[in-house]
């Protein structure tokens, strides 16, 4: 990932939501910009810590006001909401940090600076508000030739949330590790908080997603491998219209399927059960055939629902099912993930 000052000068907000599902953006910056975040604003849980309520972030203190966390000059908001909407007991913390001169980064669909009153303070204070999901993509995608010579791996998923951006991450930084030129592809507000680039791509108008994509790739395909983000799911009735983009706009020459066992339904959608794991492969190729035919070649299980042998022993279930590496990137590590990526990449040279 990018490497941006590391003094601890951001105050994650995600009062009355610190837990990993609501405040995924939160959980994912203390897990890979720990050494930036001063603290978590969130008042019903005062006193507690990072790890107690994320698992992640360590001793990172979490505070009622932001009087507490006086160091820092950003304040972040940590929760990605459904429709993405602000709060509305929010406005008042919002407008104190504007007040104190902090810098305000949001990912949420509602923008921060189109805000009557928080864009008329932040104008008289001087202070800058980032919306990171503002995006001027005006483009279809073109479909040119892509350089052969880089490897374009996308992750995708059996449903939303499962996953995807931490396993992208963790692929580009093992591959890294490696030796290898990785460059991750940042698709979403987290993952663009993350790396520093990227396309806030649910929030680009329907048709040009594939562009959007298309010139992501087109900008970074002088490294050796692309991992992309992948967003939502095909499969997904609520969503699959940016996921499908997405594909085809980067047109991967291999999918890395994430999935989280132990749910059993769309998230959202309770009486609308999960497609098989070979269901969301066969989906996902098939679509892939339409430009250049990219295969799934491993697969990542979110298994934080379950022990350590629970997961060791789905992991061995599913390995046998699909025929395909599997592994927890956070539990057991990317070995066997990033083995398939190299594996892809030597047979593509011979």
């Amino acid at each position: 990932m990018s490497s941006p000052d590391r003094s601890a000068h951001i105050v994650l907000l995600t009062e009355g939501h610190s837990e990993p599902a609501a405040g995924k953006t939160a959980s994912c910056l203390l897990r890979y910009r720990t050494a930036e975040i001063a603290a978590i604003l969130d008042s019903t849980q005062a006193g507690r810590t990072a790890h107690e309520l994320f698992g992640v972030g360590g001793s990172i203190p979490v505070v009622a006001t932001l009087d507490e966390a006086r160091s820092a000059d950003e304040l972040l908001i940590g929760i990605a909401p459904p429709g993405g909407r602000i709060p509305p007991s929010w406005r008042p913390v919002i407008l104190a940090a504007i007040s104190r001169g902090m810098r305000i980064v949001s990912g949420l669909h509602d923008f921060v600076a189109d805000d009557p009153e928080f864009s008329a303070a932040a104008r008289d204070r001087g202070v800058e508000i980032r919306d990171v999901r503002r995006n001027a993509e005006r483009d279809v995608a073109k479909c040119p030739p892509l350089r052969e010579e880089c490897l374009r791996i996308l992750t995708i998923g059996q449903d939303i949330s499962v996953g995807k951006m931490v396993t992208s991450v963790e692929l580009t930084k093992g591959l890294r590790a490696r030796g290898i030129d990785a460059k991750f592809i940042a698709t979403g507000q987290t993952g663009i908080m993350i790396e520093g680039d990227g396309c806030p791509i649910d929030r680009v108008i329907s048709d040009f997603v594939n562009g959007a994509v298309e010139k992501q790739v087109l900008a970074n395909q002088h490294h050796d491998v692309l991992v992309v983000e992948g967003q939502a799911t095909i499969t997904h009735p609520q969503y699959s219209g940016v996921s499908l983009g997405l594909l085809h706009g980067c047109d991967p020459h291999g999918m890395i399927l994430v999935y989280e066992a132990g749910r059993p339904h769309h998230m959202g959608l309770p009486h609308i059960p999960l497609p098989r794991l070979e269901s969301v492969i066969e989906a996902y190729e098939r679509m892939a055939a339409f430009r250049g035919g990219g295969r799934v070649i491993g697969v990542a299980v979110n298994s934080r629902r379950l022990g350590a042998e629970e997961a060791d022993a789905e992991r061995t279930r599913v390995q046998a099912a699909l025929g395909l590496p599997v592994a927890d990137p956070i539990r057991h590590g990317s070995g066997d993930l990033l083995d398939a990526i190299r594996g892809l990449a030597d047979r593509r040279r011979t």
